[in-house]
């Protein structure tokens, strides 16, 4: 069966698959809402990137996808957490609206996407810089390598954090 040549054959695959993929996700969230809302949005990111595959096996393309979306949901649901964690802790007055709680979470996840784009050691440079405030000589001490090589860690990771706010 041809994968994503057109809308009607992902109306297609829909079709014959969306059942089948909503219980996937089912006996991985044990919630009928998410799992309906993550197999859509398997089948949106099908309409985003249209390929011409054949597949003898479609539901093993849609599982491949499916499971980039199940991590993509997870990965949220965690900084989701932290981010409201961390609210929790702050006085009422100082609480953001809900628009600015969900454009702060948008922009943790991109940058987590964007920390997680990098190498561990740069990463872990610009968290432990950012997050512990530890000086670039202890960094570098830790880490095993010079402290211009921490600097340019950093650089690196902190461009990467910038070109998600410039998108």
């Amino acid at each position: 069966m041809p994968i994503a040549t057109s809308s009607s054959d992902i109306q297609q695959l829909y079709q014959h698959h969306n059942d089948w993929l909503r219980q996937w996700f089912y006996r991985r969230l044990n919630c009928n809402e998410q799992s309906a809302d993550l197999a859509h949005d398997t089948f949106l990111r099908l309409l985003r990137k249209p390929c011409s595959l054949s597949l003898n096996e479609p539901r093993s393309y849609l599982t491949t996808i499916a499971k980039g979306i199940l991590i993509s949901w997870f990965r949220r649901r965690d900084i989701e957490q932290a981010w409201l964690a961390t609210l929790a802790e702050q006085p009422a007055v100082y609480a953001p609206s809900p628009e600015q709680r969900e454009l702060i979470l948008e922009t943790l996840c991109l940058v987590s996407q964007a920390l997680d784009s990098l190498t561990p050691d740069v990463k872990a440079a610009f968290l432990l810089a950012q997050f512990e405030g530890m000086k670039y000589r202890d960094i570098a001490t830790r880490l095993g390598v010079a402290e211009i090589t921490i600097k340019r860690h950093i650089k690196r990771a902190l461009v990467a954090c910038l070109s998600v706010m410039d998108d």
